[in-house]
């Protein structure tokens, strides 16, 4: 057996490190690791469970600078300029991506979906009414969306620049709470990323994912006077697009 720990009323430990009651003392065995009954394990697990955030889609398909992942419901995506978060093989890191497309369609290669608001006695069905009328839409077509990588965070601490490695297919995908969008943000060293990407349309996604991050920032107009004042040094030789942008995330 290896030595003790002991942590009781005469420690030397701050009252807040005590793990029993104040008038009990617990001894520890650290020398050997210990065994956890069936119970601690189904209550840990289901704590952990209510812990984390609800997963909306897996990745399907990543390259260095973006990945698309498959949404778990039909039709419910996060929304276009939302920041998301793929997990990574290594536990301790997560990798950012911000969305800039969405698409829905057969789950089928090549194949599209068919007309489905008239049914064959002739009566007139509408929007929502098809997915009501038509159950097994669900199962034959497929929300999808891409996202552009803009960070990584590890053991904590968040960096703006492509990570190691991008997120491994079936890897699960998170979107972003008010909190964490607004940690990112404390930084912008991701506007580039997305202004400069191409074959995306980095500008209307920039501008959407501003809007969101003011609002979990906070102060939205000061959020935004810095936004835009970051995004005027990186294109202050374009004004036109420049200002585009700023009509965009105007307060």
């Amino acid at each position: 057996m290896g030595p003790a720990l002991f942590v009781g009323p005469n420690s030397s430990r701050p009252r807040h490190a005590y793990y029993s009651s104040i008038h009990q003392t617990t001894q520890v065995d650290i020398g050997r690791p210990r065994t956890y009954t069936a119970w601690e394990r189904q209550t840990s697990r289901q704590q952990m469970d209510s812990e984390m955030p609800t997963r909306v889609a897996e990745v399907i398909e990543a390259t260095s600078t973006q990945f698309t992942a498959g949404a778990y419901e039909l039709l419910k995506a996060p929304p276009f300029g939302a920041l998301v978060r793929a997990q990574a093989r290594d536990d301790s890191m997560a990798i950012y991506g911000l969305v800039y497309d969405i698409r829905t369609g057969s789950r089928d290669i090549g194949a599209r979906a068919t007309v489905r608001g008239r049914t064959y006695a002739g009566r007139e069905v509408y929007d929502a009414e098809i997915y009501h009328e038509h159950p097994d839409l669900a199962e034959v077509l497929q929300t999808e969306f891409s996202a552009v990588i803009v960070g990584f965070v590890e053991r904590g601490e968040i960096r703006q620049f492509l990570p190691p490695q991008p997120p491994p297919v079936h890897y699960s995908v998170y979107e972003c709470d008010a909190a964490e969008v607004a940690r990112f943000n404390q930084a912008t060293d991701y506007f580039r990323t997305v202004l400069f990407m191409p074959h995306i349309p980095g500008d209307e996604a920039l501008a959407a994912a501003l809007r969101l991050a003011a609002r979990a920032s906070g102060d939205e107009r000061a959020f935004l006077v810095r936004a835009g004042r970051e995004i005027a040094a990186l294109l202050n030789d374009d004004y036109d697009r420049l200002m585009a942008i700023l009509r965009r995330i105007r307060p």
